[in-house]
């Protein structure tokens, strides 16, 4: 697919969608929104990029193989899960750490994180597959 408006729209959709899906990320431990919506932003921007580039568009986008994306969130998911495990607590208890400003840090970002990099490397695996080989 040569689309003119596609390959336009898409060059500035993807960053747009990346910090949005940031944003989501960020603000989804607090309330609505987190790793799983985010992630869906962002292989929406990326696959809005893709779609008029081709496979070799997206994965130069992605910089990272999608199976690798989905495999390092799944591993900071778990890690984040068994972190409880060790405070001899149920599996994904989360820990939290205060700061002395009054920041509280707390492996349920961590967890989003990984839910976040786990979505957006099955979505682009999936999507990389119906893309064209070729790149315009």
């Amino acid at each position: 697919m040569n689309a003119l408006i596609l390959r336009v729209a898409g060059r500035f959709l993807l960053p747009m969608a990346l910090l949005f899906s940031l944003y989501l990320l960020w603000r989804g431990h607090n309330e609505p929104g987190g790793g799983f919506v985010g992630g869906l932003v962002a292989a929406a921007g990326f696959t809005v990029y893709a779609l008029p580039r081709g496979r070799a568009a997206l994965l130069a986008a992605l910089r990272w193989p999608p199976a690798a994306v989905a495999g390092t969130g799944l591993l900071l998911a778990l890690l984040a899960g068994g972190t409880g495990l060790l405070a001899q607590a149920p599996f994904l208890t989360h820990q939290w750490v205060l700061t002395e400003g009054g920041l509280a840090l707390g492996t349920a970002l961590i967890f989003d994180v990984g839910v976040y990099l786990a979505v957006l490397g099955a979505v682009t695996a999936f999507v990389s597959y119906y893309l064209d080989e070729e790149t315009a």
